[in-house]
């Protein structure tokens, strides 16, 4: 594989030299942590006894680091407890899903790794600043959540980022049953990988480029090394196919201007049938334009990768039936044929990570096992 697919580079010596966070302190203090996460050389942040002082409830466990500032903080987390089996799922912030549902027995505790995103505001990109609370909010949930230890440290400055670009099917959504695709996709990595969820409501193309909070806010994050994927349709209704277009072809510009890599994503289906096909509308196909087609279209012309996450759904919604498929939207909560559960944001956001595995946009051994 050349060097151009492989877009990420490792920061391991700079991941073991940055030092464990003791929040609230005044300066933070040094800790020879072991490699806990399987990558040769990339120490996990040792955990502290004082962190779980922050903890309050049991199903679920809600931990607040009101202190710590925006930024990229790599996180340890030991699940399980020694007097009672226990099955824990691990979230951050508004609802970003960073450790699938874990099992443990009586006496068993397990520990996983992320890196996880702190920004303001906290959930939907184009939300006033200060939605959400201050600092870093880790919750554990699950059927019987038990923590028995967390560990929190700044992450290196040159954490490799997989930023985010889309719409509400995308965005980090603030209350159930709402889940966007992008919501759930930080469970799909471990310590040293930094999602960044840079999507809101109602964004299209248009509103993407014109609104100062959504590509204007996004670009300056971005480095070499980074990668971008955009998946912008839902909202282009009335956009032409020329414009839609010319609007891709300027995000592309934009971040590859930067030295990070861009991936255009078509966008999911809607759950709209016709007998036992998707209907037009189903198909984000509108009276001016076939959006899917319109994108990738610009992938082939400016040599971008594609998620062609439109055909994979179609597959997949099809397969199922109307019926069937119900369970990946919010059909039977209220009617909504077009926003995804959480089990349906889990479903899609392992086919966008099945995607970037067969482009080779991320390292081996930045997957979750």
């Amino acid at each position: 594989m050349s060097a151009a697919r492989r877009p990420w580079r490792a920061t391991t010596a700079a991941l073991c030299a940055a030092t464990t966070l003791a929040v609230g302190a005044a300066a933070p203090a040094t800790a020879s942590a072991p490699a806990a996460t399987g990558r040769p050389g990339l120490a996990a942040p040792r955990p502290d006894p004082a962190l779980l002082e922050a903890c309050t409830g049991a199903g679920p466990v809600v931990c607040t680091y009101p202190d710590l500032p925006p930024g990229h903080y790599d996180v340890t987390v030991l699940l399980g407890d020694r007097h009672a089996a226990a099955r824990t799922e691990v979230l951050a912030e508004a609802r970003r899903l960073m450790v699938d549902a874990v099992d443990t027995d009586e006496g068993e505790v397990v520990r996983r790794t992320f890196t996880v995103n702190v920004r303001d505001p906290e959930s939907q990109q184009n939300l006033p600043p200060g939605d959400g609370t201050p600092g870093l909010t880790l919750t554990f949930g699950g059927d019987a959540p038990r923590v028995a230890g967390i560990g929190i440290r700044a992450a290196d400055e040159r954490t490799p980022r997989l930023a985010l670009l889309g719409d509400s099917t995308v965005t980090d959504q603030g209350a159930a049953p709402y889940t966007g695709w992008g919501q759930r996709l930080p469970a799909r990595f471990r310590l040293g990988v930094s999602v960044v969820n840079h999507s809101g409501s109602g964004e299209s193309t248009v509103s993407a480029l014109a609104e100062p909070e959504m590509l204007d806010a996004l670009v300056p994050q971005l480095r070499p090394g980074d990668v971008l994927l955009v998946q912008l349709a839902h909202n282009d209704k009335t956009t032409t196919a020329a414009q839609y277009r010319a609007n891709l072809a300027e995000i592309v510009g934009r971040a590859r201007a930067t030295g990070a890599t861009p991936v255009l994503v078509t966008p999911i289906v809607r759950l709209r049938f016709d007998g036992d096909r998707l209907d037009p509308t189903g198909l984000l196909v509108t009276g001016e334009t076939d959006l899917p087609a319109e994108m990738r279209g610009v992938a082939a012309d400016l040599g971008v990768d594609l998620v062609d996450l439109t055909a994979r759904s179609k597959e997949l919604v099809e397969s199922l039936g109307p019926t069937d498929a119900q369970p990946l939207y919010l059909v039977r909560e209220n009617g909504d044929r077009t926003h995804t559960s959480e089990h349906g944001a889990s479903v899609y956001a392992g086919i966008v990570a099945d995607e970037l595995h067969r482009l080779g946009l991320v390292p081996e051994r930045s997957w979750a096992r």
